[in-house]
């Protein structure tokens, strides 16, 4: 669109009136008043009588001349500002408080007068209304240059910025980007609000401000400097490809307007013909000397339109937006004002909600859990601040989405999930190798073991296998068929069954709500139930999605028919459903059969998953297995259980192999789940483009629970790293100079504590001590993004974590918490943690035979207790996905399994014995150390206490929360010192 190169008459006759009515309003008005009505406030209104007299005519008058005198005032002042900020340029006036209409009134009136009085908006309509310029020829060739189209260019532009790969650990974030190229890092929400929700190149979006990826193309605001300048309708993939570098540094102060770009030169028609120039050298002196003079003017008109144009569209977008931009600018203003009051309540609900899931996590932790929770690096951190965008299916359709989001909201699978990842990790200490550690997960895997930790509800899955089965031996002990569960409800406050058909006679400690329809199990009640051995009353039971509230679960069994599942994501929906019902607890003997989705999942759970081809290969295995569904209900109550089976299938039936389901469905207890088309389906569930599932027979829409194929993928390679044996050779720990006692001692090995410094004020020290441990053992230092990212991996603003650093730096003090010239963070070296120190001393007890026994005594001392025992449960999820957990579990072991050697060589059974007791404070499941504690036992010759370690080795494995018993090695070793063991443990489970 070109801009106009005149004014109309109306414009002038415009701006002449608005001139004339500011007159009249602000000299007129006062005038008037002061002649017909009198000053604002009359005698009237001064006679102190008037309280208490009664009020007559006059009075009101007096009070509607004072009204009036308030009201020009008030437009005096608002027509003050307007006049303020269009000469001083200052952008938005500053708003007069209840003067909306008025000062969009005063704000028209003085834009209409003050275009009235720049260059431009007056040369250019009065040149209109006079005579011809002198010069016409040479003026029309001037304005014929493309100034105008040239400027158009212009202002279709956009400035934007490449965010760059990481540097180390560096990793770019927003108050950078926003330091750099605005001047200001406060100003990063406007860079936020410019790039929220639009899609980056790979396929992400901007949904947290921390969160920002290397390769993003970000919008930046008008003033930004240090920027790339490209077309406003180019596509951010066409932006990263020309510029994927850093642009190059402007010397322009950040927040100042850039310069414009000269404009390219117009060629003189003459000079762009080499004959005509020789034929024309004679006067070309005279003729240059005129162009470029009307060239000049030319320039000057145009860049005087220029300003009259930008002044125009400035008053018209401030008085349009007026009223939008209100509370925008008032926010924004309240931010600036209290920004550390704003960090400082962000902080308390983030550790309030921390609390609340640290309480919930609390109810079902054992006591083993602390020897396997270990620790993430800088990789955990990267698990949400830095994770890769590749994703397909459900992820590219929601690309913002990453690991945490999927798999740390299917709470009840990441339980599940967890409990088998366990057993698999059992199994490896089985067979670890002296000087190795066992294999841990990297990239998407680690990454996947971060999100289950984070997002796994162990007590919920605790309540509902508990809740279920108590519920199931009350009915048989009644006497009573279990009722048709069709679905059910899990919250943080209580545990619902929607049952059919509706019963008020509901066992206890569970309630009848809504008439019979509901049974609902308080959770303050569920936590107090004791383990139940009667059987799964419910094991179809799994996971549909998300509610406000909590957890929506459907039993696949109570459809009676088949259930459809439809959708742009039914692929993610299907591999969610399987997971979950092959690691649930509440369900006994099951066989998940999956149809077209490859032996790949079987990997997580052999034991009850199966994959086929084709539905054909089945189909007769079901209608043999086929039982009645009264007799299955009861049997499982009673102890006879049957074998559940749920079939899954990514492939469309048949019309054939729809009717044979339907009929096994309706006369049995098995669950099928099909994609495609399926006629007369009992219940659809329809997955919809963002995620949603909906269950039109139930009435139910929730946010889906899903697994898309990124994420599926990674779990299966964190179960491919568990079933590696081989182990990895642990790395050389650095050497300590100094063994004295440091300023600051972080320990580690045992309960947490941090020695030194004075005691943090309450409900800080948590997320401080977190912030100490990951430093401690990061010496190469952690940026702040990154440290955000890890202690966060929800997402944290920048000014809570940056309040927090500061926080911790001010109580530990600037010698020991410091940030380095890569702005990093690292501590001093007077902070020193136990682990280093134990490091260290069997360092040395390699080279000093002398000294051997010593050195790894005064090592194994400072083993306390499971590593960083009492954490709460809702922090360190970053533990996951670091060396420290299994360089420290191996380490104790091997540390331990020498010092015993020694004192065995040199005939000392009794200190072999404490020796490997002290490892096993810390590496309980290491089973090379229980061998190590039967064979220092036996070496005492007691056969009392030989006895007592093999009953507690056995009961420990029977009660085992990751199941599995003894190794074979363990189980020949006893066999060998004590051959008697198995009579007694016979005899003690018949009692």
């Amino acid at each position: 669109m070109r801009i106009p190169s005149k004014r109309t008459p109306g414009d002038i006759l415009a701006g002449l009136g608005a001139l004339m009515v500011l007159v009249a309003l602000v000299g007129g008005v006062p005038y008037a008043l002061l002649a017909l009505a009198g000053p604002p406030i009359s005698p009237e209104l001064l006679d102190l009588d008037l309280v208490t007299s009664q009020v007559g005519a006059s009075t009101v008058v007096a009070l509607m001349v004072l009204l009036v005198w308030l009201a020009w005032f008030q437009l005096f002042v608002c027509v003050v500002v307007e006049v303020y900020g269009g000469i001083r340029r200052v952008g938005m006036p500053a708003r007069v408080p209840l003067s909306g209409a008025t000062q969009a009134l005063a704000n028209r009136l003085v834009s209409a007068v003050l275009l009235l009085f720049t260059a431009g908006a007056v040369a250019v309509p009065i040149a209109g209304l006079s005579a011809p310029p002198a010069r016409p020829a040479m003026t029309t060739v001037a304005y014929a240059a493309p100034v105008f189209e040239e400027e158009a260019t212009v202002y279709k532009a956009r400035k934007v910025y490449t965010v760059q790969p990481p540097h180390g650990r560096h990793h770019e974030s927003l108050w950078e980007i926003a330091e750099k190229c605005l001047g200001d890092g406060r100003r990063y929400p406007e860079i936020f609000r410019l790039n929220q929700h639009k899609e980056q190149p790979d396929g992400a979006r901007l949904r947290m401000a921390d969160l920002i990826r290397p390769g993003w193309v970000l919008d930046m605001p008008d003033d930004a400097v240090n920027v790339h300048i490209v077309p406003a309708g180019q596509s951010r993939e066409t932006i990263l490809r020309e510029h994927p570098g850093p642009p190059a540094v402007s010397d322009q102060e950040p927040g100042r307007p850039a310069r414009p770009a000269p404009a390219k030169e117009q060629a003189d028609p003459a000079r762009q013909d080499p004959k005509a120039e020789e034929s024309h050298r004679s006067d070309s002196a005279k003729r240059a000397e005129e162009a470029a003079k009307h060239a000049e003017e030319a320039k000057r008109a145009a860049e005087a339109k220029r300003a009259q144009e930008a002044k125009r569209a400035e008053a018209t977008k401030r008085a349009e937006e007026a009223k939008r931009t209100e509370a925008d600018r008032a926010e924004a203003a309240a931010k600036r004002a209290e920004a550390a009051k704003r960090a400082e309540a962000a902080e308390r609900a983030e550790e309030a909600r921390r609390a609340e899931e640290a309480t919930r996590a609390e109810g079902t932790r054992r006591p083993e859990e602390g020897a396997r929770s270990g620790e993430a690096g800088a990789e955990a951190g990267r698990a949400v601040a830095d994770a890769p965008a590749s994703q397909d299916g459900a992820a590219e359709q929601n690309p913002g989405l990453d690991l945490v989001d999927y798999l740390a909201g299917a709470s009840l699978a990441a339980a599940g999930l967890l409990v088998v990842l366990g057993g698999r990790r059992r199994r490896q200490l089985w067979r670890r190798a002296f000087g190795h550690r066992i294999a841990r997960p990297r990239d998407d895997a680690a990454k996947a073991e971060v999100a289950l930790r984070l997002g796994a509800d162990a007590p919920g899955a605790r309540m509902l296998d508990i809740g279920l089965r108590v519920l199931g031996a009350e009915l048989a002990a009644q006497k009573r068929v279990p009722p048709t569960v069709y679905a059910a409800h899990l919250s943080a406050r209580t545990l619902d069954l929607w049952i059919h058909p509706p019963s008020a006679d509901a066992p206890e400690p569970w309630e009848a709500q809504d008439g019979g329809q509901v049974w609902r199990l308080a959770a303050h009640e569920g936590r107090l139930l004791e383990e139940q051995a009667g059987g799964a009353p419910y094991p179809g039971l799994v996971s549909l999605g998300t509610d406000g509230g909590g957890r929506v679960l459907v039993d696949l069994e109570a459809a009676h028919g088949l259930i459809n599942i439809r959708g742009p994501h039914t692929t993610a929906a299907l591999a969610a459903l399987a997971v979950e019902l092959a690691t649930n607890r509440w369900s006994d003997e099951m066989r998940v059969t999956l149809v077209g989705f490859g032996e790949e999942l079987t990997t997580i759970a052999p034991g009850r998953v199966r994959s086929v081809g084709s539905l054909s290969e089945v189909l007769p295995e079901l209608e043999t297995a086929a039982a009645p569904r009264q007799e299955v209900l009861t049997g499982r109550v009673n102890g006879q259980s049957r074998l559940a089976h749920y079939l899954l299938s990514a492939v469309a039936p048949t019309l054939e192999e729809a009717r044979r389901l339907a009929l096994l469905a309706r006369k049995g207890t098995a669950g099928f789940v099909l994609t495609g088309e399926v006629p007369h389906a009992t219940w659809t569930v329809e997955i919809t483009e963002d995620g949603r599932a909906r269950v039109p027979e139930l009435g139910f829409e929730v946010a889906a629970q899903l697994l898309p194929r990124r994420h599926y993928q990674a779990l299966l390679d964190l179960f491919d790293t568990a079933e590696r044996h081989e182990g990895e050779a642990m790395p050389e720990p650095e050497p300590l100079e100094e063994l004295h006692p440091p300023a600051v001692e972080i320990r580690l090995l045992g309960p947490i504590e941090v020695s030194g410094p004075e005691p943090m004020e309450e409900g800080r020290m948590e997320l401080a001590t977190e912030l100490l441990v990951y430093l401690a053992t990061h010496p190469g230092g952690v940026h702040p993004v990154v440290l955000g990212g890890v202690l966060w991996p929800r997402g944290v603003q920048a000014l809570v974590r940056d309040a927090t650093i500061a926080r911790v730096a001010h109580w530990l003090g600037e010698e020991h918490l410091h940030t380095d010239e890569a702005g990093r963070l690292r501590l001093g070296p007077g902070v020193r943690t136990d682990w280093a120190l134990f490091r260290e001393l069997v360092r040395r007890s390699h080279d000093d035979q002398t000294a051997r026994a010593v050195l790894l005594e005064r090592a194994l001392g400072l083993v306390r207790g499971p590593l960083l025992a009492g954490r709460p449960g809702a922090r360190y999820a970053w533990l996951a996905a670091d060396e420290l957990e299994y360089d420290v579990a191996a380490a104790v072991a091997d540390a331990a399994h020498r010092l015993c050697e020694v004192r065995l060589a040199h005939g000392d059974a009794d200190a072999a014995v404490a020796a490997v007791r002290a490892g096993l404070l810390l590496a309980a499941d290491d089973e090379g150390l229980w061998r190590d504690l039967l064979r220092a036992t036996h070496a005492t010759g007691d056969q009392v206490r030989l006895r007592a370690v093999v009953e507690g080795l056995t009961r420990r494995s029977a009660s085992h929360p990751y199941g599995g018993g003894m190794a074979p090695e363990t189980e020949a070793l006893i066999d060998e010192l004590l051959p008697s063991w198995r009579i007694h443990v016979v005899r003690e489970s018949s009692a």
